[in-house]
């Protein structure tokens, strides 16, 4: 016991000492012979006061406890307090019976003394009843005043009849007077039988000490009995032995803080001890109220019926109507009592069949079993949810029906939490465990199941509840979120997530044996697909393409969406040589069936080809090599990172290469994009510090050798060193550069060339555009500021595009082409006859030039094929009433035959080189001074 607990305990020494001092000097007193009513009145004072100074000390609040009755132990303290109370209000009234020398009570003659020991009885009541929740309902009130009646009057009828009615005959006294002389008994009797019920209905908490304050009522009631019979029946005072019983309940009193400390101030007052039975209790204060009063009335019943039985006299009117009155409230409590029964069958009935109804409706199973785990009841849930019948189900073990994969585990748990105390009935005193069951087609459903123990009679666990939800449908839901998360929606392959981890997976296991390769696959012209077909198109063709490859590869194999039109595919290779033979064979027959084969949307049919990159992983760092642990982990990741961006770079290699072919990944791949980067990123400061310039290359009537233009040329000065444009051109392209860079050679060239033309030359402007600068945003705008802002007249510009630039986003591009030329821009298709319908495009766009490719120029003379596809293309423009220019002219018997075959123009390093702006001024300015027509500049050709 704690040392705070203790201090909180009423004082032991204290009531036990003032019992032990009254007990004696009353024991000396009778050995004595002391006697008389003095005596007996100072022993009372004695026992009063003693009483009263254990109760009104013990019922003081401790320092630090609030004052509310709701307090720890502020019901107990109040009280003691109304029982120290009404030991002080006897010791007062003793105390004057006393000092009148013990004169006898009697209603005959009432004094002061009397008064105080009839409020002690008022306040003894009170202090019993302070504890107990009293009723708020005025029915309980009524059938507890019910119960007062039928119990006084049964008492009042047996004292009668035992022992008051003869002496009403013998004393000759009228009814009134004599009544005045029971006084005294019949108050006290209507206190005892209207605390009965509150006694009765006592909280568990509080039981002794109602019981022990109800004691020492009954004790003073009886007392007063005793002594009122024997001053009627003539007694003296030696032959009462009331002051006993008054005594005892005094002592009673005196004893009364000793009924139970205290709570602490965490624990409630209301606490049930471990030891004490709830049904019992709930019986008690729901039965007892109603069935003592009828008890006693019984009693009553059954003594005078027996005294009626020997013949002694009858009741007098006054006892007979108390009865009668007393049976006629019994008959009518007892009817209330069959009613209130008979409404509670009907509320539990309705409570069993809600439970019935509740336990059939719902999907979660329902169990109870006893403490080894046997089933001994089974909701219709139960039976509807695993499709068992009942006579399957019950007396079954649950062990019998749970996986053995999860038997061990549940099993542990569940001896575990049998070991443990029970608790309150909260959450802690649950077990909730998951596991498979079997239902009764032997399929095996996963579920969770809450077990939970519900006390007997006994204070003991005796049943599990144990409520099972099927988690079927979750655990369904759950596989199709992680296969939604993991594949892609439209061609139901694995994603690039589900990809990289399983290539982490593979590679994880390359130590054992074995090597993996990834192949990537980009569809080539997919982009002219949407936009020319529509997105929907391009989704049948994706999937048609999804189909084709996961037909085509091993079942080990994973194939997966890497995005857009990419697809990547995770092959397996066993350790032998002729792993990388089989790969590019794999990669050779995916690029076939991709290929060959058209595409059917509706009723077209596409023909597309693709780029496939391959990257073996066998040169990789071996995940388990070298430290193990976070280093491991890190190096895997980092080996299949680096082996899907191998495989993607050679996918972007075969690209770059035209498409429709199979690269193998090689080293200089990736220091070439490094290098791609670093030249991105060295763009961007080279624009901030203006390191370009533009040189302009003529072009030349290759009749008159005059001048008739300059084309525009980009160049890159990284301090006095020269970057090719094929460097930088393509990293310009994809960081977004070659944008602001082509508005910037626009702008600087229109200006030159307009300034030239000022000087009386008539000379045009080329200037190349990439398909990413027609796209962008406010091209048409830009071109027609540039020319405003330079002053240079639109006819004098020409756009030079790539056959490219008409097929990939074929309709915007024209659309602004055509726009253009509508300002009266001209147009030139550069490098014409390499790219994929050059014919198509002339009869969608205005065109005003072609330039033939100097791949063709340069087999002039040396490859028949190839001159007279010049020469075909040469007729081909001079048909349509297209200006032809040649470009790549470099030697002597190029310009030859190009002026046989009739073309018209050329350029090329044999015509001239690329200039800066002040050299082509210096040209200018010499052929200008030597000729006699004004704007014409000639240059010496040969020949």
């Amino acid at each position: 016991m704690s040392g705070d607990y203790a201090r909180r305990m009423p004082p032991r020494a204290l009531p036990v000492a003032m019992a032990a001092v009254v007990g004696v000097l009353y024991a000396t007193g009778s050995l004595l012979g002391w006697g008389g009513r003095a005596f007996i009145a100072w022993a009372e004072a004695g026992a009063a006061g003693a009483a009263a100074v254990s109760l009104l000390l013990s019922s003081r609040r401790p320092d630090g406890v609030p004052a509310e009755p709701g307090a720890p132990g502020g019901l107990w303290r109040a009280s003691w307090r109304w029982y120290g109370i009404a030991a002080a209000s006897w010791f007062v009234g003793a105390l004057g019976g006393a000092l009148a020398d013990g004169a006898g009570r009697s209603a005959l003659s009432l004094s002061v003394p009397d008064l105080f020991y009839l409020f002690a009885l008022v306040a003894l009541v009170t202090g019993l009843v302070v504890p107990i929740r009293l009723p708020r309902d005025a029915g309980t009130w009524l059938r507890y005043a019910a119960d007062t009646y039928v119990c006084a009057c049964a008492l009042f009828v047996l004292g009668w009849v035992a022992l008051f009615g003869t002496l009403y005959h013998r004393s000759g006294e009228a009814p009134p007077e004599f009544l005045l002389e029971l006084l005294y008994p019949l108050i006290d009797i209507v206190f005892v039988c209207g605390a009965l019920p509150f006694v009765l209905g006592a909280a568990r908490g509080h039981r002794r000490l109602a019981w022990m304050g109800y004691g020492a009522l009954t004790a003073i009631a009886a007392a007063d009995i005793v002594s009122t019979f024997v001053r009627l029946d003539g007694g003296g005072p030696s032959d009462d032995p009331s002051d006993i019983l008054r005594l005892a309940g005094l002592l009673l009193l005196l004893l009364v803080p000793w009924t139970g400390p205290v709570a602490e101030p965490d624990l409630p007052v209301d606490d049930i001890p471990a030891d004490v039975e709830v049904d019992a209790e709930e019986r008690g204060r729901m039965i007892g109220p109603g069935i003592a009063p009828a008890a006693v009335a019984a009693a009553a019943a059954l003594f005078i019926g027996g005294h009626s039985l020997t013949g002694q006299n009858g009741l007098e009117p006054g006892v007979s109507i108390a009865a009668g009155s007393a049976a006629l409230v019994l008959i009518a409590r007892l009817a209330a009592l069959l009613h209130e029964n008979e409404a509670l069958r009907r509320a539990v009935d309705t409570g069993e069949e809600h439970f019935r109804a509740l336990s059939e409706s719902i999907n979660d199973a329902v169990l109870i079993c006893d403490l080894d785990a046997t089933v001994q009841y089974a909701s219709a849930g139960a039976l509807r949810t695993y499709h068992y019948t009942s006579e399957e189900l019950l007396g079954r073990p649950l062990s019998e029906i749970v996986h053995p994969e999860d038997l061990p585990r549940v099993q542990a748990v569940f001896t575990e939490f049998l070991g443990e105390q029970p608790g309150a009935g909260g959450p802690d005193d649950a077990l909730r465990v998951s596991c498979r069951v079997r239902a009764a087609d032997g399929t095996w459903l996963p579920t969770e199941s809450t077990i939970s123990r519900y006390s007997g009679s006994a204070g003991t666990p005796a049943r599990l509840l144990v409520t099972t939800r099927d988690l079927s449908e979750q655990a369904a839901l759950q596989r199709q979120v992680a296969h939604l998360t993991f594949h892609d929606g439209l061609t139901g392959l694995p994603n690039r997530s589900y990809f990289e981890e399983r290539t982490r997976e593979v590679l994880s296991r390359q130590q054992s044996g074995g090597k993996a390769a990834v192949v990537f696959v980009d569809l080539d012209g997919f982009t002219a697909v949407n936009d020319s077909e529509g997105h929907a198109a391009g989704d049948q063709v994706l999937a048609q393409a999804a189909r084709r490859l996961r037909a085509n590869v091993l079942s080990d194999d994973t194939v997966a969406r890497w995005g857009g039109d990419e697809f990547a595919v995770l092959v397996q290779l066993p350790p032998d040589d002729g792993e990388t033979r089989a790969t590019v064979e794999l990669a050779g027959r995916l690029l076939r069936v991709l290929s060959v084969d058209p595409y059917q949307v509706g009723d077209k049919h596409i023909v597309l080809t693709a780029s496939v990159g391959i990257a073996f992983a066998g040169d990789e760092e071996e995940p388990g090599a070298g430290r193990g642990g976070a280093d491991a982990g890190r190096r895997l990741r980092r080996s299949a990172a680096d082996l899907l961006r191998n495989g993607d770079l050679a996918m972007a290699r075969a690209k770059e290469a035209g498409g429709g072919r199979v690269e193998v990944y090689a080293p200089h791949m990736h220091a070439d994009v490094v290098r791609r980067l670093e030249l991105g990123s060295d763009l961007q400061t080279a624009l901030a510090e203006e390191q370009f310039a533009v040189e302009f290359q003529p072009v030349v009537d290759l009749g008159t050798s005059r001048v008739t233009g300059v084309e525009a040329l980009l160049r890159w000065w990284r301090g006095s060193e020269a970057v090719p444009p094929e460097e930088f051109i393509g990293p310009a392209e994809e960081s977004g550069l070659m944008v602001p860079l082509g508005e910037w050679v626009l702008r600087e060239a229109c200006r030159e060339v307009a300034r030239w033309r000022g000087d009386s030359w008539d000379v045009g402007l080329s200037v190349n555009f990439t398909a990413r600068q027609i796209a962008a945003p406010r091209f048409t705008e830009t071109v027609a500021a540039v020319l405003e802002e330079t002053g240079l007249a639109p006819s004098a510009l020409t756009l030079e595009v790539r056959e490219e630039v008409l097929v990939e986003d074929a309709g915007q591009n024209v659309a602004r082409l055509s726009e253009l030329r509508d300002l009266g821009v001209r147009l030139a298709i550069d490098d014409f006859g390499t790219g994929y319908a050059s014919l198509a495009y002339l009869g969608q766009l205005p065109v005003d030039i072609i330039k033939i490719d100097p791949s063709f120029v340069a087999g002039l003379g040396r490859d028949e094929t190839l001159t007279l596809l010049t020469r075909t293309i040469v007729r081909l423009g001079s048909d349509l009433g297209l200006t032809v220019v040649a470009e790549g002219i470099e030697r002597p018997e190029q310009l030859e035959l190009l002026r046989e075959m009739g073309c018209p123009r050329g350029q090329g390093f044999l015509v001239a080189r690329p200039m800066a702006a002040g050299r082509v001024e210096s040209l200018v300015r010499t052929n200008l001074a030597g000729r006699n027509r004004p704007g014409d500049v000639a240059l010496p050709l040969p020949g």
